[in-house]
């Protein structure tokens, strides 16, 4: 068997998620190995939707602006809203404003065009080595790190690190190999999904649809130009062949637009799951995106939670690596992950159950669910997803004050002298007190001393000029704040906690080694 290297981190997989861990972990100074069974990107579209917390995970390694690009412009009528049986709008949110964490709150665009940027950051990193054509067949996880074997030009090969994500996908092979299985959330549909590229004569709406129709669901998304997606539920007695036929395919889309106006990209029937893995971690073997958990498309938050968990592994594992922190940190993860996805996960059958529940009342047919079945929920504090529930935060807020467990909002900031820049461009990457005042800010000597070892950094507001209203209103109720290097609220200062308690705690929870 031939050994390919030792590294700090293999990755198994080189999807969006994958190559995101791998440029994560880089940046904080790793040597990654990214395996993977092809080598190219498979030129189909997949994810259609970044939020804005993904583009801040791209902005933290420095590259959003290469992102930005690809992303579809805001058109003027851009919202995603509900509608009855003849399209017409129930109600809808407008998605072509900037939103409060400094990007757009969904942006369309083409998975094949993301993953070619996020290829071309991983191939500009010397410390990223990527091995394509290997097909994992074995794992051997130990104490001190772990091996992973496979296949690669007809050699037996192996790669050696301290640690292994697995990054494979639904059918995961480091799942399996850890022992981890599905924990199902009960919403398991047949769906057909259809991509097209329209013509130069196409005319479609602007807005992206959950159609209520009784006669069949229908999920239209308005993808980044020159694109478009139909998501049909298949109903009763219905087959996957009948539905992918060319014919049944013109039919379905008939009512939308003319076969001369659209060219076929694909037509497949999958089934949409709701689950989370019910494990995430064995030693040092972790689980990332859709090996760890699974969600039906309705939010566009599948490709987004794996891009969490990149962003999550990003802080946590250098911290334990380096030894900064003890490894327990790392439960951690699964702790604060695995639940968040589920919320997730139930967001997106929430809607699933609303379309149904407003399709039958327009058909005059009883509700499919009572009210307090239906999962779906509004956005929390203007932000799209929910609020981290458990994890590294201050156990005593959660819950409790609004905006912890949620990323703090990221202004424009004007540093004197300086051009404008985001937020988090001022703030840095580690954990960061964000105060009013300099004196909001003020440490004792042995907190002082924790957050220096940490690697954390002091700002205060009064030093920046905000070139927008959108400064966190937590500010007006809190003097002070304390950010986790993915900038979300650990806790605050308040009538029971002043900074050194935050310190204090934040230490505690990332198991800080003395």
């Amino acid at each position: 068997m031939t050994k390919l290297g030792e590294f700090d981190t293999t990755i198994v997989g080189y999807g969006p998620v994958g190559a995101h861990c791998a440029l994560q972990l880089a940046d904080a100074g790793f040597r990654v190995a990214i395996v993977d069974r092809t080598h190219e990107i498979l030129q189909l579209p997949r994810a259609v939707g970044l939020d804005a917390e993904s583009m801040r995970g791209f902005q933290r390694l420095g590259f959003a602006d290469e992102v930005a690009p690809i992303l579809q412009p805001p058109r003027e009528r851009d919202q995603v809203c509900f509608t009855d049986s003849k399209r017409n709008v129930l109600f809808g949110q407008d998605i072509n404003a900037m939103g409060p964490l400094g990007w757009r709150d969904l942006s369309f665009f083409d998975q094949p065009r993301l993953e070619a940027v996020l290829r071309e950051q991983v191939e500009a990193r010397p410390s990223i080595e990527v091995f394509g054509g290997f097909e994992v067949t074995g794992l051997e996880a130990r104490d001190d790190g772990a091996t992973v074997r496979g296949e690669r030009d007809g050699a037996e090969v192996s790669v050696e690190a301290a640690w292994v994500i697995g990054c494979d996908g639904a059918s995961s092979f480091v799942r399996s190999a850890i022992g981890a299985d599905w924990d199902s959330l009960g919403y398991d549909q047949d769906w057909l999904v259809i991509d097209i590229e329209l013509g130069p004569e196409a005319r479609l709406p602007e807005n992206t649809m959950q159609v209520c129709d009784s006669e069949r669901i229908t999920t239209y998304v308005c993808c980044r130009d020159p694109y478009r997606r139909w998501e049909f539920r298949l109903n009763p007695g219905e087959t996957r062949e009948e539905m992918e036929r060319p014919e049944t395919i013109e039919r379905l889309l008939e009512s939308w637009l003319p076969p001369e106006h659209y060219s076929l990209r694909r037509a497949v029937v999958y089934q949409f799951h709701a689950a989370v893995a019910s494990q995430w971690r064995a030693g040092r073997v972790l689980l990332a995106g859709d090996a760890a958990h699974q969600t039906p498309p309705f939010l566009g938050q599948g490709l987004n939670s794996g891009m969490r968990d990149a962003v999550s592994l990003g802080w946590k594992l250098p911290l334990v690596h380096s030894g900064v922190c003890d490894a327990s940190l790392l439960d951690r993860y699964e702790e604060e992950r695995r639940p968040h996805s589920s919320d997730l996960v139930d967001r997106a059958v929430g809607v699933g159950q609303l379309m149904e529940t407003l399709a039958a009342r327009e058909a005059g047919l009883p509700d499919p669910y009572t009210e307090a079945e239906v999962r779906a929920a509004p956005p929390t504090d203007g932000q799209m997803v929910p609020p981290l529930r458990e994890g590294v935060l201050l156990d005593a807020q959660v819950g409790k004050i609004r905006g912890v467990g949620l990323h703090l909002y990221q202004p424009l900031v004007v540093v004197e002298g300086e051009e404008p820049r985001r937020f988090d461009e001022w703030t840095g990457k580690s954990f960061a007190i964000i105060g009013r005042s300099k004196a909001d800010c003020a440490l004792g000597a042995e907190a002082a001393a924790k957050f220096e070892a940490l690697g954390g950094r002091i700002v205060s507001l009064d030093s920046v000029e905000l070139l927008d209203d959108k400064v966190d209103n937590l500010f007006d109720e809190h003097p002070a704040v304390l950010l986790r290097p993915d900038r979300q609220v650990f806790g605050v200062v308040d009538d029971a906690h002043d900074l050194d308690d935050l310190v204090d705690a934040i230490a505690g929870k990332v198991h800080l080694n003395a």
